[in-house]
């Protein structure tokens, strides 16, 4: 699905069935459901689990939070704009 497809989906009520649980996280946190994105993947321990789990708590403003799951995803916590975050993450779990 392309970057652009994606984001068309989101004036559905629901994410489309085929997404994984890390994508239907970055469609719930588009949609403003900080908490939905949330709740999908803060009990995953996978790597990309981690990435998406350091993004929302950036997001947030947790930062000493999403730090730690920067780390726990082998990632450094990037300078880049929570927006181009979003668009790295969806390329990168697409």
């Amino acid at each position: 699905m392309t970057l652009e497809a994606f984001k068309d989906t989101l004036i559905l009520d629901y994410p489309p069935k085929e997404l994984s649980v890390h994508l239907q996280a970055l469609w719930y946190d588009a949609k403003g459901e900080w908490n939905l994105a949330h709740g999908l993947i803060d009990h995953l321990n996978d790597a990309n689990s981690a990435h998406v789990h350091a993004y929302l708590h950036r997001k947030e403003g947790d930062l000493w939070n999403a730090a730690y799951w920067y780390n726990r995803a082998k990632q450094v916590m990037p300078q880049k704009s929570l927006d181009e975050e979003w668009e790295d993450l969806f390329y990168r779990l697409n």
